[in-house]
């Protein structure tokens, strides 16, 4: 099917980043729906967390607090939602960052699971649970983005690069 053919509301405009975290400008995507895909390539975790919108327990997910380098991925489809450079320790067990790679490549939406009133984050890509974002962040931006280690592939820069946010 050609990019003539389908529908302009199966299409998303993300920010792309180099393996160094250099911002390469938008780039116009199709939207990824294959919920059968997702169930043969995800462990049973990442799908139940990215699909079916769970959590995962806190302090569980590998990698949850590592330090070094790099770029957070999307586990599904690999969109780049956050940087290294932006993560901090919340002491919540998940990891979190005060700011996204790019408004571009997350989505927001109001979540009123389990009795209570929160913002989800997700893949604009394709609408992969992340988690959620909360008011009480660092500064600049004063936001923690609570992120679930099993939605996310870190991608370590390359040797002798820092990355650029």
């Amino acid at each position: 099917m050609s990019q003539d053919s389908v529908p302009s509301s199966e299409f998303v405009t993300i920010t792309e980043f180099s393996e160094e975290g250099e911002n390469l400008g938008p780039v116009r995507v199709s939207k990824v729906h294959d919920d059968f895909h997702w169930q043969k390539v995800l462990s049973p975790i990442a799908y139940d967390v990215t699909r079916k919108h769970a959590t995962e327990r806190p302090f569980s997910g590998p990698g949850y607090d590592r330090k070094d380098g790099g770029l957070y991925r999307c586990i599904c489809c690999g969109t780049p939602l956050f940087s290294a450079l932006t993560k901090f320790d919340s002491g919540t067990g998940w990891p979190s960052f005060w700011d996204p790679l790019s408004g571009n490549n997350i989505q927001l939406r109001e979540d009123h699971s389990y009795g209570m009133r929160r913002t989800e984050v997700l893949c604009s890509r394709c609408d992969a649970h992340l988690g959620h974002v909360f008011n009480d962040g660092p500064p600049p931006t004063g936001l923690r983005y609570c992120i679930n280690m099993a939605a996310l592939n870190f991608v370590p820069f390359p040797a002798g690069k820092g990355g650029a946010p």
